[in-house]
């Protein structure tokens, strides 16, 4: 009951992954980035038991159809599953199980794979590959985001969503970006507002790795961020 996409930035090298469901918490359950490797999604009938391994074979370099493959020969239940994967070379495979409910499937790009079941219908993926296309000079998670709400706007599932995710890594052992709601009404909405607040703060972060003396984060952000003063006060 989810529709998702994994994607890689062929300028940034990011990979990412962006994700909304009916189900509550999906950004534990499904998604999973390894740093300079790919970016995968493991959905419908999620299997948190397969995401260590989706890590290890993503972080083995492996093409993307060998991904595929190697986790559902290690599920006793692959029909039940949805994969997708983007691998290190950009290169994208999915997988959407016979039993999966409709409507169910997805769409291979140049550097990213769209993937969703129990949809509206096809026009859901669609909407969110173009939305995607789209916005190419964008930053890899506003692209993603785009996507989401793409989906959403293109009739998301029948019943709703319920929580969305947003998963980016650069170059660091850390995620440049980790936002997560687990259970909202309008959760593509209450990422785009985690994600517009976050987004100028995500090479505050970075600089702070590696710099402990940096500012706090708010003295940080009346610097560099124009308007935030005014718009904090007036709240």
């Amino acid at each position: 009951m989810t529709f998702s996409i994994v994607a890689r930035c062929p300028r940034s090298g990011e990979f990412g992954v962006g994700i909304a469901t009916y189900s509550p918490n999906v950004g534990v359950r499904c998604p999973v980035v390894v740093p300079q490797r790919g970016a995968a999604s493991l959905q419908a009938v999620a299997n948190p038991h397969l995401l260590p391994l989706a890590r290890q074979l993503i972080g083995s370099a492996l093409s993307a159809e060998k991904i595929v493959a190697e986790l559902q020969s290690a599920d006793p239940f692959p029909q039940s599953r949805q994969i997708h994967v983007v691998d290190v070379y950009g290169r994208s495979f999915a997988f959407t199980g016979e039993k999966n409910a409709p409507w169910c499937g997805h769409i291979l790009g140049d550097g990213y794979a769209v993937a969703g079941n129990v949809l509206a219908g096809e026009g859901v993926v669609k909407a969110m590959a173009e939305a995607f296309e789209a916005s190419a000079t964008k930053t890899l998670a506003e692209r993603l985001v785009r996507a989401v709400e793409a989906g959403r706007d293109a009739g998301g599932q029948p019943e709703g969503q319920n929580s969305a995710a947003l998963l980016v890594y650069g170059d660091q052992t850390f995620p440049l970006v980790d936002l997560r709601v687990d259970l909202h009404d309008q959760p593509e909405a209450e990422l785009r507002r985690l994600w517009d607040w976050f987004c100028p703060m995500v090479p505050y972060y970075v600089q702070r790795a590696h710099t402990p003396a940096v500012p706090r984060w708010w003295q940080w952000r009346m610097e560099h961020v124009p308007g935030w003063v005014a718009r904090h006060l007036r709240r």
